[in-house]
């Protein structure tokens, strides 16, 4: 085979060898191969030629508005009772799982007072172990649960079966996800977070993001999975201060692939989804997940659905979903429901709910996925 210069750039060559390699992967999910996601960006799927794989079932969406985040969070479950009972009942046990991004700024994590809305909500419904699971990306979770009081939750709820797990102290496997170079490297995930046997409960706080542009209920639960602290061993010194051994951090390399990563993560813990419920009562826009600044919304979101629970979430706080790459990415990947034709709200209406929440303030980078690839000159096959 002779080879000749091209003008084609090495990463748009690098990309479609990827494209090609996410086509075979997914005819192995049984979904249909498709063109990268930067080339349709924007467009409707008649336009691409070919339709992107969603998810082809139909999601219910739950969106409640009120004065109390416990009543509210209990109401927006309540909202798809139909939806969650034949899941949760399949399940041995329940995880709930709070975004403890940063324990020393509690307007940044999950309110004590949305886990009890929870709690309140699965107290007639399910007689099985809780745990309030997570694994703080600061400090140590152990801290992070006495600093948001989540300590004080399993002794007022005695006698009901509720336990605080650090998820860093469990089992993992390990997946290979792209580092900042397009080459593999190996990320441990967490076991707990992948159980068959497990309901997970996703409880994020609506939050704008300074590299994923939003925080809600996929990313709450797939930053979770990647282990902070290898097992049985310390955390390394570096000047005067303990590094944690973080795996979290390998999963956004850059904004183009943090995107990609995330999907490769969702679509291993997937199968323990069970619902999801963001708690918008007072969310955060500008630079968060943990810079940000506070915004009165009052609205909670609920699905068995976490890609349309994210989607319409997204919506609510005056964002374009289709700028979500992660959501898109998960959605191409056949893991939710992306089309608002085949999202049915109940409760308020998306117009009742919106309110117009900050992006960072450079949001060049957060689009930094829709662009195509298209420097550096390769060599590639004669054709």
């Amino acid at each position: 085979m002779s080879f000749r210069a091209s003008q084609l750039s090495r990463r748009k060559f690098v990309h479609s060898v990827s494209a090609g390699s996410a086509a075979a992967l997914t005819a192995g999910m049984g979904l249909a191969a498709r063109p990268p996601a930067q080339s349709g960006a924007g467009k409707s799927q008649e336009e691409q030629g070919t339709p992107y794989p969603y998810y082809q079932g139909k999601s219910v969406v739950s969106i409640v508005k009120g004065e109390n985040r416990r009543k509210l969070i209990c109401e927006a479950l309540i909202g798809i009772d139909d939806q969650i009972l034949p899941k949760l009942k399949e399940k041995k046990y329940v995880i709930l799982k709070p975004n403890c991004v940063a324990a020393d700024f509690p307007a940044a994590c999950t309110d004590r007072d949305a886990i009890l809305g929870v709690l309140d909500y699965l107290a007639p419904r399910f007689k099985g172990p809780i745990l309030i699971a997570e694994s703080s990306a600061s400090r140590t979770t152990r801290e992070a649960f006495e600093n948001l009081r989540y300590a004080s939750i399993v002794s007022e709820h005695r006698p009901r079966n509720i336990s605080l797990v650090d998820l860093n102290e469990g089992e993992y496997e390990v997946i290979n996800v792209m580092d900042a170079n397009l080459h593999l490297t190996p990320v441990r995930l967490i076991k707990r977070l992948m159980d068959p046997d497990a309901f997970v409960i996703s409880i994020p706080k609506a939050k704008t993001h300074v590299i994923c542009t939003v925080t809600l209920s996929v990313k709450n639960v797939v930053l979770a999975a990647p282990l902070r602290l290898q097992p049985k061993q310390a955390p390394p010194q570096r000047a005067g201060f303990a590094v944690p051994w973080n795996d979290k951090w390998k999963i956004h390399p850059t904004y183009r692939l943090a995107n990609y990563n995330m999907m490769l993560v969702a679509q291993r813990i997937r199968p323990s989804w069970g619902v999801a419920v963001i708690d918008a009562f007072e969310g955060m826009e500008r630079n968060g997940p943990v810079a940000g600044i506070a915004v009165d919304h009052r609205v909670a979101v609920a699905s068995t659905d976490y890609i349309a629970a994210d989607r319409v979430m997204a919506e609510a706080m005056g964002i374009k979903p289709e700028t979500v790459g992660h959501l898109v990415y998960c959605a191409q990947s056949g893991l939710g429901q992306f089309d608002p034709a085949k999202i049915e709200l109940r409760g308020e209406t998306l117009a009742a709910a919106r309110k117009e929440c900050l992006l960072p303030a450079n949001t060049a980078p957060l689009e930094e996925w829709m662009s195509p690839m298209d420097d550096v000159p390769s060599v590639v096959p004669a054709q």
